[in-house]
């Protein structure tokens, strides 16, 4: 009965898909048809109801709103065109500076916005021109902005590590925000040494830009951008607000910069309202769609069946978790980060924390690994906003993202096995008992 319901739920589902049949609708209709041919109807219908229901009366989803209406107002509020000059400031001196200062202001820009797909839509629509004067391969730019962007969900704050931590029952967000820097700084230097190597061998130069601004006036330009940074994790670490309420603080604390440096109109504020709503809406509808799969999943042993199978495999955790990660990688080519959180942590998460891994370790594996799956064909989404926003085709970006894909790979597979990578800095706070193992 569970290999049934199993074949049935996920065939039915990727049916849909393949039928052009959105997400969330796929996930509702093939957890409704799973489960009518193991219960009563009537049952089913007040089941689903409630599990709808239950699944979005939660507090902490409001912080994934208001992050991403601060994202919004960083990449229209001037913030993010603030944070490339630092970058390009920094980086100036390497060979390709403009590939490296895509990563490190993508990087800069996530610990602000935590988006991925905000980022690289910000850094790619004022990175490309320069890119282009400069000589570089559109190409080659879009392919390093793509594959930098998912550092933006990993350093803290982060709407997906706000997400994982409601799906998996209340993983302490702080502990999963302070693991995200060292992941994903880990991410960006991969990226970055890629891209640099790919530079050289290009034939890119150092920068030759002189700047308006003396250095001292771009570091006074950046810092008040950084410090929306200490001013959310200061607040949720020192415990004078939630995560949720750390998302209202950032949005008015960007709104005042974007007033203060009067690039924000009530026309363009508008349209990221209205753009934050519609992204919420989809993602909240998603939950509610997801929260049925996982009690149909559930009811059927689903969850068991597979953890059951993989420790039949092998009870090694080193093999167990590279299953794992193989899977996901595949899985991240096919689906969105959300449904996907949504989809393998109810799955996943026991059988990461039977093998001794902790909830908090897992959950940033998880979304490095999703976040890698946005970058790549077919459904990637950081992968079409870049192509996008840089006016290139997939065909062309794609030799530049396969070696940079190779080091993001590398990032994942040190931060899935040695734990102290994502768990050090959570435990130094005093949020783990342990960076290693359990």
């Amino acid at each position: 009965m569970v290999l049934q319901a199993t074949l049935f739920l996920f065939g039915s589902f990727f049916l849909l898909l393949l039928a052009g049949v959105p997400i969330s609708a796929g996930i509702g209709i093939a957890s409704i048809v799973t489960a009518l041919f193991n219960m009563p109807s009537d049952i089913f219908a007040l089941i689903a109801a409630q599990r709808c229901f239950s699944g979005l009366d939660s507090f902490s989803l409001l912080a994934l709103p208001f992050f991403t209406l601060g994202g919004n107002i960083m990449n229209k509020g001037g913030i993010a065109r603030r944070l490339i000059r630092l970058a390009r400031l920094l980086v100036g001196r390497i060979p390709g500076y403009l590939a490296a200062t895509n990563v490190l202001a993508s990087m800069f820009f996530g610990a602000v916005s935590g988006s991925s797909v905000a980022a690289t839509s910000a850094m790619g629509s004022i990175l490309s021109p320069l890119e282009e004067e400069e000589g570089y391969d559109p190409n080659y730019s879009a392919a390093v902005n793509i594959c930098a962007a998912p550092t933006g969900i990993l350093i803290p704050p982060s709407g997906p590590l706000i997400l994982y931590s409601i799906t998996a029952g209340g993983v302490s967000v702080a502990a999963l925000f302070m693991g995200g820097y060292l992941t994903g700084i880990l991410l960006g230097i991969c990226v970055a040494v890629l891209a640099i190597f790919l530079a050289v061998k290009k034939g890119y130069q150092a920068s030759t830009v002189k700047e308006d601004a003396s250095a001292v006036r771009i570091w006074i330009d950046a810092i008040p951008s950084l410090l929306a940074v200490i001013l959310v994790m200061g607040g949720i670490l020192g415990g004078y607000f939630t995560a949720t309420e750390a998302g209202v603080v950032m949005c008015l604390y960007c709104t005042l910069l974007a007033v203060l440096y009067r690039e924000l109109s009530f026309k363009v504020f508008y349209e990221m309202l209205a753009d934050t709503m519609k992204s919420s809406a989809t993602i909240l509808f998603l939950i509610a769609a997801s929260s049925i799969m996982s009690y149909v999943m559930s009811y059927s042993g689903i969850p068991a069946a597979i953890s059951s199978a993989l420790m039949g495999i092998s009870n090694n955790r080193y093999v167990i978790l590279l299953i794992m990660n193989l899977f996901l990688l595949v899985m991240g080519m096919f689906l969105d980060l959300t449904p996907a959180v949504l989809i393998f942590t109810p799955i996943f998460l026991p059988i990461a924390t039977s093998i001794g891994m902790s909830p908090v370790h897992f959950g940033l594996m998880l979304i490095t690994n999703l976040g890698i799956g946005s970058v790549t064909p077919p459904v990637g989404s950081c992968l079409f906003v870049g192509c996008g926003v840089a006016k290139v085709k997939i065909e062309g970006v794609t030799k530049y993202i396969v070696p940079l894909f190779f080091g993001m790979v590398v990032a994942l597979f040190l931060v899935t096995f040695i734990p102290a990578i994502p768990l050090i800095i959570p435990y130094l706070c005093g949020l783990v008992e342990s960076f290693w193992w359990n």
